[in-house]
C-alpha cells in the first residue's frame, strides 16, 4: 500500500475517490470525532478523540495538497458512500480559502451557493435571504446581523458561528450543528429547529415564537448547556 492509499484508507475510502469525495468523508468522520462531543470528564476518550482527528485532518490535507494528480478521479461516487450528517468539522486545520464558502457568490438564475474564495470572510449584515446553504460548513464565520431568512441551513455545520442580532425568521435548521453558536437576540420565529444540536450555544434575547422544537411532549432539540436567558420561548413566554 502506498502512501496515498494509506490516507485513502484513513477515511475510508477506497483508492482513487474524489476530491468530492475526500471532503465529505473528512467532514463526516471529523464531526464523529471532535472532542466536544466527548464528556469533559473522560481524559482517555478525549485523548484518544484528539489524536483520532489529527490523523483524519493529515490524511485530508495530504489528499487535498495533490489536486489534479491522477490520484483524484472525476468518476461518479462508487465504493464509499458518506452518510447524511450535520456536515463538517474543521477542529485545528481550516480547509484552504479555496475551499470555503463565498457568501457573496452564487450560481446565476439559481441561487445556489458556491464554493470560491471569499474577499472578505467577514459576513457581518450579509443579504442571504432564501439561500440554499444545505450542508455548508459555515462553523466560526461571523454573520451577525445577516439577514438569513427562508434560507435553508439543513444539515450545517455551524459550530462557534457568529449569528448575534440575525434574522433567520422562517429559515430551516434541520438538522443543524449549532454547538456554541451566537445566536443572541436573532430573531428565530418560525425556524425549523428540529433535530438542531444547540448544546453550548447563547440565545440570550432571541425571539422563537413559533419555532418548530419538537411535539407537546417531546423535545427534538438538542438543549445542554444552552443559554436561554431573556428568551422568547415558542409558546410567548419569556424565559427566566
Amino acid at each position: 500500500m502506498n502512501e496515498l492509499d494509506k490516507y485513502y484508507r484513513e477515511l475510508g475510502l477506497e483508492p482513487g475517490a474524489s476530491l468530492e469525495e475526500v471532503n465529505q468523508a473528512y467532514k463526516d468522520l471529523a464531526f464523529i470525532w471532535h472532542p466536544d462531543r466527548i464528556p469533559k470528564d473522560n481524559a482517555r476518550l478525549v485523548s484518544k478523540a484528539q489524536d483520532k482527528l489529527k490523523q483524519i485532518n493529515e490524511a485530508r490535507d495530504r489528499l487535498r495538497s495533490n489536486p489534479g494528480k491522477p490520484h483524484f478521479s472525476d468518476r461518479p461516487s462508487s465504493g464509499y458512500q458518506p452518510q447524511k450528517s450535520s456536515a463538517g468539522y474543521t477542529y485545528s486545520n481550516p480547509p484552504p480559502a479555496s475551499d470555503r464558502t463565498s457568501a457573496h457568490t452564487h450560481a446565476q438564475g439559481q441561487g445556489q451557493w458556491r464554493s470560491h474564495k471569499p474577499h472578505n470572510p467577514d459576513l457581518t449584515g450579509a443579504d442571504l435571504r432564501g439561500q440554499n446553504l444545505r450542508e455548508k460548513d459555515l462553523s466560526g464565520r461571523n454573520l451577525s446581523h445577516a439577514n438569513l431568512s427562508q434560507a435553508d441551513l439543513s444539515d450545517g455545520f455551524l459550530h462557534k458561528i457568529n449569528l448575534s442580532g440575525a434574522n433567520l425568521q422562517g429559515a430551516n435548521l434541520f438538522r443543524a450543528n449549532l454547538l456554541q453558536a451566537n445566536l443572541t437576540y436573532a430573531n428565530l420565529q418560525n425556524v425549523n429547529l428540529i433535530g438542531a444540536d444547540l448544546s453550548g450555544a447563547d440565545l440570550t434575547g432571541a425571539d422563537l415564537r413559533g419555532a418548530k422544537i419538537g411535539t407537546k411532549d417531546r423535545l427534538f432539540v438538542k438543549l445542554i448547556g444552552t443559554k436561554l436567558t431573556g428568551a422568547i420561548m415558542p409558546d410567548g413566554r419569556i424565559h427566566e
